[in-house]
């Protein structure tokens, strides 16, 4: 093939793929803002960049933390748990995505690789094995304790720096989400035996 006609092929349509691309590097380094008409100002866009990251790191791992109970839970509560953990996972799934897409739409990049999440994250690493339901449920609200307290601070300075998108995700999603999960998380370590004798 001449270097005529290999120009050719690469202009006309092809169901080709172009395989093994590797760009020339990144286009935008993580922890960057790029200008964005958005009518918010460069700190405030590089305060929510970082710290929805954070959030969005944390977040991840919690929804890891929901899918691992989920499939190791134990016990006479078995069924309601099993099914209340994938739902709780479910919901913290939609928070990933709505939080990364808030990153995106104010000119920063969301941390999307799960080891760079685990890097950025608060939240400790739980045993690799099968733990108690109760000693599951505990971990469960510890991290979303950290990810409310942390949250609770980051809706007041998105407030004080005018960025009501910011302010409205933490306080809607994140932390309503995470309160009502809490409650129903909670309430599973109330100390009353199934049956009487």
């Amino acid at each position: 093939m001449t270097a005529a006609q290999d120009a050719t092929d690469r202009v006309s349509p092809s169901s080709q793929p172009w395989l093994h691309q590797h760009g020339g590097g990144e286009i935008q380094k993580f922890g960057t803002v790029k200008q964005f008409p958005v009518g918010l100002s460069y700190d405030a866009r590089m305060y929510a960049g970082e710290m929805l990251n954070r959030t969005l790191a944390d977040t991840q791992i919690l929804y890891a933390l929901y899918k691992k109970s989920h499939w190791n839970v134990r016990g006479a509560t078995f069924y309601q748990l099993h099914l209340l953990l994938d739902k709780h996972a479910d919901e913290q799934l939609a928070l990933v995505d709505a939080i990364a897409e808030r990153i995106q739409s104010l000119g920063a990049v969301a941390v999307g690789d799960p080891r760079h999440a685990a890097e950025l994250s608060s939240i400790p690493r739980p045993p690799d094995g099968v733990e108690q339901v109760p000693a599951m449920l505990s971990r469960l609200l510890d991290a979303h304790e950290r990810i409310l307290i942390d949250a609770h601070k980051a809706a007041a300075k998105s407030a004080e720096l005018g960025d009501d998108g910011t302010n409205d995700l933490l306080v809607s999603q994140v932390i309503r989400t995470g309160e009502l999960q809490c409650w129903f998380l909670a309430e599973h370590l109330v100390d009353t035996p199934l049956v009487r004798i």
